[in-house]
């Protein structure tokens, strides 16, 4: 179920508020496009500035909106154990397909407390866990192992691992069965990611050129991997751009580029400088996006 292009959303505002005929839209416009699944309220998403309400409306109208057609993965993790299990409680009973538990951030966790805070998640409610690894937000790293310790949990079903580290694939590969889903976290390694045993990439960039990164999954999928270089060979200058400032504020400013929403965001969040717009302006006429920057 979890494979191929599954956008990470932003989170669309207007006046400071959730804007959710643009939630609706985005969705519609992901669906259309080819991705393969959704993740609604994960770090692209804004999700450390949202209210639980707002959090969990986000996640229901994606739901919604789906309407099955492909997978819903919620953003539902936290640094608090006890906040995670209300996310992925209230995220399942609203239809989900899994939740996507992050690594407790701030805290610093060792082994064995990141293994009892996905156990006690997974205990707590009846809904597949994708675990997300990205260390470069949470400070903590869930090595190989203890990935390995927490996929015998029966609903830990996949990783997203964002660390751009090839080796880890392998290792998980030797460590866990193969049925656990690999997902890239790391738009740029994704040919990589996928070429080593992944089978997909929870994507920044897909928000901005949906049809163009689903494109790239199939290919790799289906082991045409001539096209699939030919399509990460358009996407790479757009993969680096979307990250040269805080995101999602470069890929919303890309959106907005492309007529698809504006570009508000929330405090501590601001709008990237004209340096990483016109990063962003080359990078779409590279891809085939856009006529001139």
């Amino acid at each position: 179920m979890f494979k191929g292009s599954i956008t990470a959303l932003v989170t669309p505002f207007k006046n400071g508020a959730v804007d959710e005929k643009a939630v609706i839209a985005l969705t519609e416009r992901q669906i259309a496009a080819g991705t393969h699944g959704l993740v609604p309220c994960g770090t692209t998403g804004e999700s450390a500035t949202l209210t639980f309400a707002e959090h969990m409306r986000v996640v229901e109208i994606v739901t919604e909106v789906a309407g099955g057609q492909v997978p819903v993965i919620a953003g539902t993790g936290s640094n608090s154990t006890a906040v995670a299990i209300e996310n992925q409680r209230r995220a399942s009973d609203l239809g989900v397909d899994a939740g996507l538990v992050v690594a407790p951030y701030y805290n610093k966790p060792n082994p064995e407390g990141l293994y009892q805070h996905f156990k006690a998640i997974h205990d707590a409610v009846e809904l597949p866990i994708i675990v997300y690894n990205v260390p470069g937000r949470t400070v903590i790293d869930i090595d190989a192992e203890t990935v390995a310790r927490i996929a015998t949990l029966e609903r830990v079903v996949g990783i997203k691992d964002a660390t751009g580290d090839m080796a880890r694939i392998s290792r998980h590969r030797a460590l866990i069965d193969s049925d656990f889903a690999q997902l890239s976290g790391d738009d740029p390694s994704a040919l990589g990611f996928n070429a080593t045993g992944g089978v997909g990439a929870i994507s920044v960039t897909s928000n901005v050129a949906p049809a163009l990164c689903a494109q790239f999954q199939d290919a790799t999928l289906s082991g045409d991997w001539d096209t699939a270089r030919e399509l990460n060979d358009r996407l790479m200058p757009l993969h680096h751009a979307l990250f040269t400032s805080s995101s999602p504020g470069p890929t919303k400013y890309a959106m907005s580029v492309l007529g698809v929403t504006n570009t508000e965001m929330r405090l501590p969040l601001t709008e990237p400088n004209e340096a990483s717009n016109a990063a962003v302006r080359a990078a779409l006429v590279h891809a085939g996006l856009l006529d001139q920057a």
